[in-house]
């Protein structure tokens, strides 16, 4: 069943001060996600990003409507964006775990550096588990590194969003700065002018715009929030939480390929 929220004025303005996403705080009693409406402002020395803004926060939106799936299928869930899926493990493994993530987020980082470790040993490389990563930046600076990030090369991938999150401290600002995000990703072999026209590729925000706006579609009010097989968590998820949910779908009848 499919619900149409509509967002009146007093809403939104709500929402931008509090940080909530469609008017919906997604922050949890534990380990909250990043709030999916907060937007650092742009800075105003860089006019690509700031005139072709990346990642707008749809909820600032005038008579902002937005669908919003209540109880996906597993291929509303499954279905594939307008990029390449960035995925780990066996395309046929019998779950998969989704994570839309920020690269600001600090709980993204928490799960990266904790447990994301555990989760591909214990699960991604024997096998039993499909993990795919989605873009959803929250902020102009999240947004200009995504832009980077999906401009290196795709082999290169998973080993930059690891690096992002792991050098926090060297490139996350509130203003828009592209040098500390061009030092992150020249090690993939990124060029200085092939990293600036990224920013002027319009086809590639646009779609990266396309994979965020899907994922609010699909219920995603922050970040971290996970699909496993299909059902939705929005909370940071720990091993625990892993073991028992990857178990459960395990216990499951295998959904074919055609549904998936």
């Amino acid at each position: 069943m499919k619900a149409i929220l509509a967002a009146s004025a007093i809403a939104l303005t709500i929402s931008a001060l509090t940080g909530c996403a469609g008017g919906t705080s997604p922050l949890q009693s534990q380990s909250p996600p990043q709030a999916a409406g907060i937007a650092a402002p742009a800075a105003p020395a860089v006019k690509a990003a700031s005139a072709f803004n990346p990642f707008r926060d749809e909820s600032d939106a005038p008579a902002a409507y937005r669908e919003i799936i209540t109880n996906p299928t597993i291929a509303e869930v499954m279905q594939q964006g307008p990029l390449p899926e960035m995925s780990l493990g066996r395309p046929d493994a019998p779950v998969t775990i989704i994570k839309y993530a920020s690269l600001t987020c600090p709980y993204c980082r928490k799960f990266q550096l904790e447990t994301f470790p555990e989760l591909k040993r214990e699960y991604i490389d024997t096998g039993k588990v499909r993990f795919i990563l989605r873009e959803f930046p929250i902020g102009f600076q999240s947004g200009a590194a995504t832009i980077a990030l999906r401009c290196a090369p795709p082999a290169q991938y998973f080993t930059l969003y690891e690096k992002f999150l792991r050098n926090h401290s060297s490139w996350v600002s509130q203003q828009v700065r592209r040098d500390p995000i061009f030092k992150i990703v020249r090690s993939s072999g990124l060029t200085r002018q092939a990293f600036d026209a990224c920013y002027e590729d319009k086809a590639l925000i646009a779609n990266l715009n396309t994979i965020k706006d899907r994922g609010r579609t699909l219920g995603i009010i922050g970040t971290p929030n996970f699909f496993i097989n299909g059902k939705l968590k929005k909370r940071v998820l720990t091993m625990r939480d892993i073991h028992k949910l990857v178990a459960e779908a395990l216990a499951k009848p295998v959904v074919s390929a055609q549904n998936r």
